[in-house]
């Protein structure tokens, strides 16, 4: 294996443009508008995993609108990919470990419960009650990421993340927070070790027979922007402590003019470590996906 192995995005002209693809074990931003084709580049980077890893990506869906970001549509068509839902309960620790049962493929962790995320917008009360309902979910995701990490998954996909003015105003950027450093990028043991509390002793021996690389893991995050058009999000710097400053790789997506048309166009802002393609790129959306044109 290469020092810097690749992860195909899917989407051929789009791993030229990056030098190859994704680097693995990294973690990538995509930002764009509502609608611009976010959705269907991160399931078609996810669906990659099934031909390279073996498994499909898993699908963590952070969005608290009331309606669903349209998966299992866009993975159906594109990739015909039958993506199976997680119903939000906890797993037994014998099921857990039991590689034969089926894994569900994405978590919607805020429940499409239509609430407000950011902080700004609730009093106190509604604060502490929003995060306590988090804190008794969190298990739930810990043990959704744990046992994908366990089967082999190897690409997380972060969708429904929602403009904010400040990322200590988001309850969704907290999460993430939470599921990237403390289950993502910890060493197998240390997350069994939150997920199974008391019990670790009693299962330490099983825990290490399905150890596992936290390094391989990646992670592809999806936000949403107010601004629509491309040259606005290139314009925009990255804030010192904003999700996009510690990405090693950002795409921005949007609108571009030409010839008097709106167009879908997307450029490469950052992506460490390796060369790639600086040009702003059209692209389309058809039944098979995003075609860069």
């Amino acid at each position: 294996m290469s020092e810097n192995p690749r992860q195909s995005t899917g989407i051929p002209l789009l791993d030229r443009a990056l030098g190859g693809g994704l680097l693995q074990g990294t973690l990538t931003v995509i930002i764009g508008a509502t609608g611009v084709g976010k959705t269907q580049l991160g399931l078609s980077w996810a669906g990659a995993g099934k031909p390279s890893e073996g498994r499909n990506g898993a699908i963590v869906d952070l969005s608290s609108r009331g309606d669903s970001q349209n998966h299992l549509q866009y993975a159906e068509k594109s990739l015909n990919w039958a993506i199976q839902q997680h119903p939000m309960e906890r797993m037994s620790t014998e099921s857990l470990f039991d590689l034969s049962l089926a894994q569900p493929d994405s978590l919607s962790f805020m429940g499409y419960s239509g609430k407000r995320v950011l902080r700004s917008q609730l009093d106190t009360d509604q604060w502490h009650a929003w995060q306590s309902q988090l804190n008794r979910q969190t298990p739930i995701l810990t043990q959704f990421i744990y046992r994908h990490l366990v089967l082999g998954t190897r690409r997380f996909l972060v969708d429904g993340i929602e403009p904010q003015d400040s990322p200590e105003d988001s309850l969704q950027l907290e999460m993430l927070e939470i599921m990237y450093h403390k289950m993502l990028r910890v060493e197998h043991d240390w997350l069994a070790r939150e997920l199974l509390r008391q019990d670790f002793r009693t299962n330490e021996a099983t825990v290490h027979q399905h150890a596992y690389d936290h390094t391989q893991a990646s992670s592809m995050v999806l936000v949403t922007t107010r601004e629509s058009m491309l040259t606005q999000l290139i314009e925009k710097p990255f804030a010192a402590g904003d999700l996009s400053a510690g990405a090693n790789t950002v795409i921005l997506m949007g609108r571009i003019e030409n010839q008097g048309k709106l167009e879908r166009g997307l450029f490469i802002a950052k992506h460490r470590g390796s060369y790639c393609d600086d040009s702003i790129r059209r692209f389309s959306i058809d039944d098979q996906g995003i075609q860069l044109s």
